[in-house]
């Protein structure tokens, strides 16, 4: 009988390869025996070669690597059982030999194949669980039982899912309705006593568990002479038992936690993180969504502090490559030194401290996204190099002669004027067409005021739990004060805001007082003016009175307003009544 490969985890799982040929490639390629088709996953991943009987693996150079029983190899052979990971699919090698005359009811298992076959079987009860649709279950039960059958001489067995006696009881007549009578009676005997023996029909059977409550049945008829054997049996349909009710429990709580991040998600009502309802913002996220998709290169403008890194995530989470890595890079803090082994890697021993092999951040955003950020600040020879490996789609590290092909999407940004930088001859002309692709403004803050209520409370949540201080919101003064100011510094000056009068403040309302000195010194140039000065000038005469009533002591000035007081002495620096109130001590000291 031929050599096999059984996929026992990702989205091939249950389905089986004939090793029948001298080459065998697994890849993304369309003639590959197993095609996988995962980003990370190379053309031409790796190849099992026969030799005469033996089956030896090898790895196609690939950036990902190829994983033989955990520890990535070039090339191993392969011995009966041993599990190649190539990303998120593992696949167990079983030999002709073993498949065609072992002789499980004389072998002494050894640890090996035992742990293997453990390993194997939660990554299969793991993606029955996770698995869709009829024919898949089929495939993945069928697999199960055969791995239980290497640990235990069966003549027949079955495996169901349900939950609950009726629906196990109407599965068992549904997958199968020509089993033998002793199945039915064992299936019975799970439901009513749990796990069960029966030396009469050399039966024995194990219920499944899911958060304490009947989730499956597993039955088995041993082998006539293995009778004698039926509790030893029944210790290691146990310990399946257990195996199935981890992985079942495991994909239990990933889905709850994935339904808990959908609702967190609602609750927030931006994913993304961009916040706002006006006009230019909802068509900035038209654009996200229908740029997403696409994976062409973008350039996110705008000025600093706007959120071109949460545009460029928001570009990442919608496309098919949200699974992968978001690794973003600041271009204005590297240095030509530093480019080339923080962008590529470098190789052992390549310079003076490079102890060891490490990835750069292309290679560590493999099948994901990059975020160039600041791209303009890049000096032209490092801008030289950029372009290369943008045109080449392919990367050497530092010290390597290997080409490592290059699959990421890039989005750059920039605060500069890219265009004025070209005609002066700062940025190369040819790195800004290959970039400028697609591009998308991130609007200023004072060009969506209308978004700058709902940003100021968002942040204001945020910074009140951050610093466990009970903020209800802005007050309306302050929130016209916040209306009216220039916001140079964009949406980040805002969150500082924010964070800065949750810091300060002592009332459940953010006061203008609360707010940064830029913010108050900036006048209202509407005709709501006057009263903003009134509401001024009456309560710099109220402290001014207070602090005469308390002779110069902030302290009983604080107690006559009713106020905090170094609530009181942030009023006064504010609001620059410390020369007045010095004039009031020096008067009443002389009286």
């Amino acid at each position: 009988m031929n050599a096999e490969l059984i996929a026992v985890n990702g989205p091939q799982a249950g389905t089986r390869y004939a090793l029948d040929k001298e080459e065998f490639f697994i890849g993304r390629a369309p003639n590959s025996a197993v095609i996988l088709s995962e980003p990370e996953i190379a053309w031409r991943h790796c190849q099992i070669r026969r030799q005469a009987d033996r089956f030896l693996v090898y790895d196609l150079r690939s950036s990902g690597g190829t994983y033989v029983n955990g520890m990535r190899s070039a090339e191993r052979w392969l011995q009966d059982r041993d599990q190649i990971g190539v990303g998120k699919t593992i696949l167990m090698f079983r030999s002709g030999e073993s498949i065609a005359t072992e002789d499980l009811a004389q072998r002494q298992p050894d640890a090996k194949p035992v742990l293997l076959a453990s390993c194997s079987l939660v990554f299969l009860f793991r993606a029955l669980a996770a698995s869709v649709g009829e024919a898949q279950n089929g495939l993945l039960q069928s697999q199960i039982l055969r791995l239980i059958q290497d640990l235990i001489p069966t003549n027949e067995g079955l495996l169901l899912v349900g939950t609950g006696c009726d629906e196990l009881r109407a599965r068992f007549h549904e997958q199968y309705p020509n089993s033998e009578p002793g199945f039915e009676k064992g299936l019975i005997r799970v439901c009513e006593e749990g796990a069960f023996e029966d030396a009469e029909t050399g039966t024995v059977g194990v219920p499944l568990y899911v958060g304490g409550a009947l989730n499956g049945a597993i039955i088995l008829a041993v082998e006539p002479n293995e009778k004698l054997r039926l509790a030893s049996h029944l210790d290691v349909l146990t310990a399946v038992a257990s195996l199935a009710s981890v992985a079942f429990e495991a994909n239990r709580e990933v889905e709850t936690l994935r339904v808990e991040k959908a609702l967190l998600e609602e609750q927030i009502g931006s994913p993304t993180g961009i916040v706002g309802n006006s006009p230019i913002i909802r068509r900035l996220l038209e654009l996200v969504d229908r740029v997403a998709p696409r994976d062409t290169t973008v350039m996110v403008l705008g000025e600093s502090g706007t959120g071109k890194e949460l545009v460029a995530r928001a570009l990442h989470q919608k496309s098919p490559r949200r699974e992968r890595p978001f690794i973003a890079v600041n271009c204005a803090a590297l240095t030509e030194t530093l480019f080339e082994s923080e962008l590529f890697g470098h190789e052992k021993g390549a310079f003076t401290g490079a102890i060891a092999l490490k990835r750069g951040r292309f290679e560590l955003a493999q099948g994901g996204t990059i975020f160039l950020d600041e791209v303009g600040e890049l000096a032209p020879s490092l801008q030289a190099k950029l372009l290369r490996v943008l045109q080449q789609r392919e990367f050497e590290r530092v010290g390597g002669t290997t080409a490592h092909p290059l699959d990421v999407r890039v989005v750059a940004a920039t605060n500069r004027d890219l265009t004025e930088d070209v005609r002066s001859g700062k940025f190369r002309e040819d790195l800004y067409h290959r970039l400028n692709v697609v591009t998308l403004q991130s609007p200023p803050l004072r060009d969506r005021r209308e978004d700058i209520p709902l940003l100021a409370q968002y942040f204001l949540e945020r910074s009140a739990v951050r610093c466990k201080r009970h903020v209800t919101g802005v007050s309306s003064e302050a929130e016209e004060m916040l209306l009216q100011y220039g916001w140079p510094g964009n949406v980040r000056e805002l969150e500082n805001a924010m964070e800065r009068a949750v810091v300060l403040g002592v009332s459940d309302l953010v006061l203008p007082e609360d707010l940064p000195e830029a913010l108050l010194e900036s006048s209202p140039r509407d005709a709501n003016a006057r009263y903003h000065m009134s509401v001024g000038n009456a309560k710099r005469e109220a402290i001014l009175d207070a602090y005469a009533q308390g002779n110069g002591d902030y302290k009983q000035a604080a107690k006559l307003l009713g106020l905090h007081p170094n609530y009181l002495l942030r009023l006064v620096r504010n609001m620059g009544l410390r020369e007045d109130i010095n004039r009031i001590h020096t008067g009443a000291g002389g009286r």
